[in-house]
């Protein structure tokens, strides 16, 4: 149990910067343009280094890189599971019109549902 706290609370934390940040972008209805959404990954990317610095530094000279490895994982798994929970409220609860507006950016006639676009959120990551 202590081995996994570390990384699912940094995935916790990923996620609420994640989350912050989709939210700021929805405030000036960016939100729907995909090119803000490459922006995650650089975010994704900062927190699971640090997820691994700080692994790093808590375990000294018995960090393996397998080790470093499983938490940027874990810490990964966990933010990406959390963000897409709350795409999915977002999409289906908070803004009802949100696919469609998502869908207008690509300019045609998809049969897309919410599952769909949830799915791909969760593989994006």
């Amino acid at each position: 149990m202590k081995k996994i706290i570390l990384p699912v609370r940094f995935g916790v934390a990923l996620s609420a910067s994640l989350i912050a940040y989709f939210l700021v972008l929805s405030l000036f209805n960016w939100h729907t343009n995909p090119f803000f959404s490459l922006f995650n990954g650089v975010i994704s990317a900062f927190g699971i280094y640090e997820a691994i610095k700080y692994y790093k530094l808590e375990q000294g000279d018995s960090f393996t890189y397998y080790n470093g490895f499983t938490v940027g994982v874990i810490t990964g798994f966990v933010a990406t599971l959390i963000f897409t929970f709350f795409f999915l409220f977002y999409a289906t609860e908070v803004n009802k019109n949100f696919l469609l507006e998502l869908l207008t950016v690509f300019k045609g006639d998809y049969n897309v549902h919410i599952g769909l676009v949830t799915f791909v959120v969760a593989i994006m990551g």
